[in-house]
């Protein structure tokens, strides 16, 4: 799997810039259009590089200060169908589903923690879903809600941010975590409201026995579990760049279902439902936080020793094998 590089190189840069794509054992498809980039000015270089070594070249580039001088965009190519490709894959160390570029964590991150009108209307249509579960006695709509929710994204950034040293990101994602829920139970809460008043729905809905949805408001030392163990898994797709796992962090942990069943409780004055989805919401936001970010350093610390080391194990036992036959 490859990585497209295209810099913005400005003239002082160009020929220290050349130098180390092409001395890098891991780059082909090499390109310089001289004079091509008018703002900031200077040449257009492009390159490919092997995804594991991918770190290591834009560490090089910006210790000689293209970063903050020029420009370095990274794209992810759908295809590589030639024969350099597989001889730099072959090349580079590790595997490429375990190379992480910090530099995309942190994109990732800084993106996850805006807090746009989209993200309020998920968490929203999330909430509002996981309060039709509970007044319904629905796991198939509580997993519904869970899914929708897009919370993880600004829990994974809090967790980057704490790890990278981005104290600025961290401040920004627990902002968007606290007050996002805040006009998302408001908001229910207040259709729960109309809907009690309409007779639609009455406290019996949310205080009767609910074989399949009571576990929302009941945390106990599972719950706790889960979150911790979500969070590590959604700390390392993040790192890794594997969003299809993210579905699975989505539906393991409760933290929108308590969301929606806090609404409900503060709209029929039920205290044992506020006071259990709030402990449920806590421990599942404070599970994730913490578990992701230990899992984001360790990767930081040790995941280049760990692959390593990983890819010796797995080529011995592949002589072994080859050997055997």
């Amino acid at each position: 799997m490859l990585v497209h590089l295209r810099l913005t190189v400005p003239g002082d840069l160009s020929a220290p810039v050349r130098t180390l794509l092409l001395e890098h054992a891991c780059t082909t498809n090499v390109t310089v259009t001289e004079g091509a980039c008018l703002q900031p000015a200077g040449d257009l270089v492009e390159c490919d590089v092997a995804r594991e070594q991918t770190e290591q070249l834009l560490q090089g580039l910006e210790a000689l200060g293209l970063a903050e001088s020029g420009g370095i965009v990274i794209t992810t190519p759908t295809g590589a169908p030639f024969a350099a490709a597989r001889r730099l894959e072959a090349a580079a160390p590790g595997h490429p589903d375990d190379a992480v570029i910090w530099e995309a964590v942190e994109a990732q991150a800084e993106s996850g923690a805006v807090p746009t009108v989209s993200y309020l209307i998920f968490l929203v249509i999330a909430v509002a879903l996981a309060s039709v579960a509970v007044i319904t006695d629905s796991a198939v709509l509580v997993v519904g809600a869970m899914v929708v929710g897009p919370e993880f994204s600004a829990i994974a950034a809090a967790c980057a941010g704490i790890v990278l040293g981005r104290w600025g990101l961290v401040g920004r994602s627990l902002r968007l975590i606290v007050l996002s829920f805040v006009f998302a139970i408001v908001v229910v809460t207040l259709l729960a409201l109309l809907a009690r008043w309409t007779g639609a729905i009455t406290a019996s809905d949310v205080t009767r026995p609910r074989p399949n949805t009571g576990f929302i408001w009941h945390p106990d030392l599972w719950s706790f579990v889960v979150a911790l163990l979500a969070g590590a898994a959604g700390a390392l797709a993040l790192a890794i760049e594997k969003t299809a796992t993210m579905v699975g962090v989505f539906i393991s942990v409760t933290t929108v279902p308590a969301a929606g069943n806090l609404a409900l409780g503060i709209a029929v004055g039920e205290a044992g439902e506020i006071t259990g989805s709030l402990t449920q919401l806590g421990a599942n936001l404070g599970g994730m936080i913490i578990s992701g970010t230990l899992l984001l350093a360790f990767v930081r610390v040790a995941w280049p020793w760990l692959t390593a080391r990983s890819e010796r194990l797995l080529g011995a036992q592949s002589s072994t094998e080859g050997g055997a036959r």
